[in-house]
């Protein structure tokens, strides 16, 4: 039986079609991821990343990783240095690393040549009048008074911003173009700005920066790329794009094809940088890599996988209509991989203690398996003794007959231990269960072999012995806003949907095999849920962030 070809996506069938119309050779494809270095990657890079690496793999293209450092006002090596981590992480290994930075003395001569060939211009008008001459989408715009300034004078005022001799502000180098064109864009847009601040690369040697239109295209030809891959609200760019690798090339020459793809959003946050930051600056998380963030950082501290990153991205796919993918189909991803993966083992969040009156040994230690979806995951050894911690929602006085867990009078197991029975509970002042006594039946050891071991019991709890125990700071994350597009309301600030719930400190207990677990390794708290090491912890007082809970609890709430 043939293997079932795999159905293209738009963006592969734009390939795939122009290497059938011989217009492109396999060997000319050559992909880049373009981030700006202004603030760290966030969910919706990861999908772009997937992307362009993706058809990289697919086609056994390189793909660039380029950082459009064009404005030294935002950009920061940290970012940079974010940015290649985050890439790295996610598995994908870039073919150059480049910056639009390399490339400041090509653009400046490039456009010297456009401003000797007429087509551009130095405007000494305000940012604010040429905004107002730019006219309307149904209305032409108006020339600058500046237009047709003589290429001399142009040259000297251009060479005399590139030496810091003109105050900011004061001049623009704008592309002659069309002010009656239908698209805005294309009415004598700016190419350079005078910006005096030092760059994150070339530090002082540059008084003015590209504006991204500019810089991109041209990039984007200097590098050979064949197809640059960008979203949505760059379509009416592609005009421009295509008009400025024309003025630097010739017509024999390879020239780049933009074409573009829609964003996907994810439900309960916001993937604006500038809404990210003003999180992190206005307190409302702790940083960048805060696991209830958007940001790639913070999802890999949260405890998410790479694994279950990029196959998120490959299940939302690309399209060409923007949407919402749900949160959850994220955490469904996350659960789906660290089920495979995770190790398990037994942590108590909401401790009440369990006293069995008829143990009459110190302490003996357990078999448990490690990971049953997991052959090679093997066993280990936990501590077991008279006293313990098991959940609080775990025991009721009295139950109906739906009630499977611990109750007066009724049996259940231990996770990898014995049956046990209740038998008498303390309470406190305030009338709170303080013990539980029970008896247990020393012939039910889970995997002895022997009859009673074989007992069938509706109920199996976790539990950790009580003088083994390891406290533990466990950090329980919720979603960050409270409604699923928190910046679709117009009328309203997105920061007035923050949940205030977002995060919950608890302290657990955990089996003593946790004591010397190391940053981010991932866990699953048997019956509750998927946790990692935060990168806070220490073996005397470690700390777990909850990645996703066991089940969809959200889908409850809603």
């Amino acid at each position: 039986m043939a293997e079932e070809k795999k159905s293209l996506n738009f963006i592969e069938q734009i390939i795939e079609d122009d290497l059938a119309m011989g217009g492109y050779q396999k060997e000319d494809l050559k992909f880049r991821f373009p981030p700006e270095p202004n603030g760290y990657l966030h969910i919706g890079h990861a999908s772009s990343i997937n992307l362009n690496f993706g058809l990289g793999l697919r086609y056994n293209a390189p793909v660039n990783l380029r950082f459009d450092d064009t404005n030294p006002i935002k950009e920061e090596k940290e970012f940079v240095d974010s940015i290649k981590r985050d890439v790295e992480w996610l598995g994908f290994k870039w073919a150059k690393e480049c910056y639009a930075s390399d490339y400041f003395q090509q653009l400046y001569d490039w456009a010297v040549e456009m401003i000797k060939n007429g087509d551009a211009y130095v405007d000494s008008q305000t940012s604010e009048a040429i905004a107002n001459q730019k006219g309307t989408p149904t209305e032409p715009g108006k020339e600058s008074p500046y237009r047709e300034r003589s290429v001399e004078e142009n040259l000297e005022l251009f060479e005399a911003m590139k030496n810091g001799d003109t105050p900011e502000g004061a001049h623009v180098l704008r592309a002659k173009i069309d002010m009656t064109s239908s698209n805005m864009l294309m009415r004598d847009p700016i190419m350079y700005r005078c910006v005096h601040k030092a760059h994150h690369r070339t530090n002082e040697e540059w008084k003015i920066y590209p504006m991204y239109d500019w810089a991109h295209g041209e990039s984007d030809f200097i590098e050979s790329i064949s197809h640059s891959f960008c979203t949505l609200e760059f379509l009416p760019h592609r005009e421009l794009y295509n008009w400025f690798v024309n003025k630097v090339s010739k017509p024999e020459e390879f020239q780049p094809k933009q074409r573009e793809f829609a964003r996907r959003n994810l439900s309960h946050t916001v993937v604006s940088k500038r809404k990210l930051a003003q999180l992190v600056e206005k307190g409302f998380v702790e940083s960048w890599d805060d696991p209830r963030m958007p940001t790639i950082s913070g999802l890999r501290r949260r405890g998410y996988t790479p694994n279950s990153i990029r196959k998120f991205a490959e299940s939302i796919g690309v399209g060409k209509r923007e949407n919402i993918i749900d949160l959850s189909h994220l955490e469904f991803c996350a659960r789906e991989d660290l089920n495979k993966t995770a190790p398990r083992v037994m942590g108590v969040l909401d401790p009440v203690k369990l006293v069995i009156t008829n143990y009459e040994k110190d302490e003996e230690w357990l078999e448990a398996e490690n990971n049953p979806e997991d052959e090679n995951a093997g066993s280990r050894q936990v501590p077991f003794s008279k006293e313990l911690y098991i959940e609080r929602e775990d025991f009721k006085e009295s139950a109906n007959r739906k009630f499977f867990r611990l109750t007066l009078g009724k049996e259940v197991r231990l996770k990898n231990a014995y049956i046990i029975k209740g038998e008498a509970v303390i309470k406190d002042e305030e009338g709170n269960v303080a013990e539980i006594h029970c008896t247990y039946d020393p012939l039910s050891k889970s995997g002895s072999g022997t009859e009673e071991s074989q007992r069938k019991v509706k109920g199996t709890l976790h539990w950790v012995s009580i003088k083994h125990a390891i406290p533990a700071e466990v950090r329980l994350y919720d979603r960050l806003f409270t409604v699923e597009a928190p910046d679709a309301d117009k009328e309203k600030d997105y920061l007035e949907f923050v949940n205030p719930n977002s995060l919950e400190v608890i302290t657990g207990y955990v089996e003593p095999s946790l004591k010397e677990a190391k940053e981010l390794e991932h866990f699953q708290f048997q019956r509750i849920g998927y946790f990692c090491i935060d990168k806070s912890s220490s073996s005397e007082k470690p700390v777990f962030n909850r990645t996703v809970t066991l089940r969809d609890s959200w889908a409850k709430k809603k």
